[in-house]
């Protein structure tokens, strides 16, 4: 045995090449039986020969390669010249071996750890939507615990039922001519108050003997007030000035706890309109929401008479400023407009402003005086907020597994009738209803002219605001594509017989939706559009003009009086 470990230890001593070519002098019986036998099991094992046939094919094929000869060929260059012992350079065997090693330990990484990013993102999404869910239910509870404190702070009605859960029911009333975002806020603040909002409405004749004639009638304005989500119940003919005997009958009649109106006096031939409901402590006030009015709205409208995105130089000849579904919109300084066609086609084309630096917003409005621009309308002074675009969409909730997604898209321009009337049709035909709205430039380039009257933030809270829309996608491309309807998960795309721009383009719009058999079009419900309001503003627009002149002036001093001239008046932190 002394012999037989003193020729082993010799032999591992020696070089590996003289390893493999030499054997140890001597063995014994029982040596070389157990050599024999591990010999011939190995010989016998074929997955043993296969894998080893696998491995010096593997090893041949590879080492044999042009690449492999190259690349060692270029590092053993680089070693040779940084000086390492040729002993030392790198073999074909060396280089495969590595080779593989590397390539075999990245594919195990990345089945391994490779998609953690993927699966963190899923995890954070999942987290997203559950805190999502609990901000709702948050909403819930804070709205829950605000109605308790209003509910125990008034008087238990006499006639009322314990068995019953209370109702604090609030009262509002007006003409809402022009109805806008405006009118839909105080409606919100309104509701606040209580948990149950009756809005009433001012008879065509009664508003007519106060102030002239409105411009929508009593079923348009009846429309868009139903239609908003803050509101509960609708009232018609409601008288425009508010007699104690009025509002006797309509707290006896719709149990009504407080009626609300705005902060600014409300005041006919010298008298306090709703003098009678707070002597009897059922009145409430809401501020008003400043920047926005129906006067300032029609404005807009009226301001389209005259020139409109100027620059420098002035296009073509006239004063035509473009033209919107066949009404021609004319008029310089202090004229007229008339129906027809204009005598200069040049501005009844969507121009495209591309190369050009706008100086003056959509809303601005300008005209030349011995070729000096004077800026004669300014764009819109409402602040939207991020505050104001939450308080309006609370109660938004994400579609729900299978529930049937309905799209349509447009400008939304002048929120009005005719698209509380589509959106209603388009609710319909499923469970979800979402709204994109086209941004200002984009409605621009299609519309020409001023339009459109209303800024993107304006139109998103006009349709935040109706009770048939479940979400809004603020700025929506004109084009709907594959991604955008996997992302929304798109059931359907509606659209409408009746549009306010000019040469519409369908087939661009709407081309995906159509190759996969998903767009609908459905009829309008009325044909009122965008232009039927301008076309009522231009057989008004003498009186209108000495009109808005009066309520800006009346505007200004209200404003005056709750702030000072440099907004730090008794509520200029507002």
């Amino acid at each position: 045995k002394h012999k037989y470990y003193k020729s082993i230890r010799l032999l591992l001593l020696r070089k590996p090449q003289e390893v493999t070519m030499e054997r140890p002098p001597t063995t014994t019986q029982d040596d070389s039986s157990s050599s024999c036998s591990s010999s011939s099991s190995s010989s016998n094992n074929p997955f043993m020969n296969l894998a080893i046939s696998i491995r010096e094919y593997f090893l041949v094929t590879l080492t044999t390669h042009p690449f492999v000869s190259t690349s060692v060929s270029k590092i053993n260059a680089v070693l040779l010249y940084i000086n390492v012992p040729e002993k030392s350079l790198l073999t074909h065997e060396e280089f495969v071996l590595t080779s593989t090693a590397v390539v075999v330990t990245l594919i195990i990484y990345y089945v391994l750890f490779g998609k953690r990013h993927r699966r963190k993102r899923k995890v954070l999404a999942e987290e997203l939507r559950v805190a999502q869910r609990q901000v709702h239910v948050l909403e819930e509870q804070l709205f829950n615990a605000k109605i308790e404190d209003i509910m125990a702070s008034t008087p238990t009605r006499k006639n009322s039922s314990s068995h019953q859960p209370r109702q604090i029911r609030i009262f509002m009333d007006g003409a809402f001519d022009v109805m806008h975002y405006g009118h839909m806020n105080a409606f919100r603040l309104g509701r606040s108050l209580g948990t149950y909002l009756i809005v009433g409405v001012n008879s065509d004749e009664s508003i007519k003997h106060c102030k002239g004639p409105p411009l929508m009638n009593d079923e348009e304005r009846m429309t868009m007030v139903k239609g908003c989500k803050f509101v509960d119940e609708v009232v018609p003919n409601c008288p425009y000035i508010m007699t104690s005997d009025y509002l006797d009958y309509i707290f006896e009649t719709y149990d009504v706890d407080y009626v609300v109106h705005g902060d600014d006096p409300c005041i006919v031939d010298g008298k306090d309109v709703y003098a009678s409901a707070k002597r009897l402590g059922r009145y409430r006030s809401i501020p008003r929401t400043e920047g926005v009015s129906t006067t300032e709205i029609v404005g807009r409208m009226l301001l389209m008479t005259k020139h409109h995105h100027m620059r420098h130089k002035q296009r073509g000849r006239g004063n035509s400023v473009g033209s919107l579904s066949g009404l021609s919109i004319t008029g310089g300084a202090g004229d007229g407009m008339d129906e027809g066609n204009s005598s200069d086609d040049s501005d009844n084309e969507i121009h495209n402003d591309d190369d050009e630096e706008d100086e003056l917003s959509v809303f601005t409005a300008s005209q030349y005086n011995d070729g000096e621009r004077i800026v004669i309308g300014n764009q819109s002074k409402f602040l939207t907020t991020s505050m104001m675009l939450r308080l309006f969409s609370a109660g938004v909730k994400p579609p729900e597994e299978g529930m049937r997604v309905i799209y349509v898209d447009g400008a939304f321009d002048m929120f009005h009738c005719g698209h509380v009337r589509f959106l209603e049709e388009a609710a319909k035909r499923g469970d979800y209803l979402i709204v994109g709205i086209h941004g200002d430039s984009l409605v621009n380039k299609r519309r020409g002219s001023n339009l459109p009257l209303m800024n993107l933030h304006e139109r998103v809270l006009s349709v935040l605001g109706s009770k048939y829309v479940n979400d809004v996608l603020i700025d929506a491309p004109l084009a709907i594509t594959q991604e955008m309807m996997a992302s929304l998960k798109i059931s359907e795309v509606v659209h409408g017989t009746e549009s306010d721009d000019i040469g519409g383009a369908i087939d661009e719009r709407y081309k995906y939706p159509r190759e996969v058999g998903i767009l609908t079009a459905i009829k309008s419900p009325i044909d009122f559009k965008l232009v039927n309001i301008l076309s009522r503003i231009q057989k008004k627009q003498a009186e209108l003009q000495s009109k808005i002149e009066r309520k800006k002036r009346a505007e200004r001093e209200w404003f005056n009086n709750k702030y000072d001239q440099n907004g730090s008046g008794k509520n200029g932190s507002k």
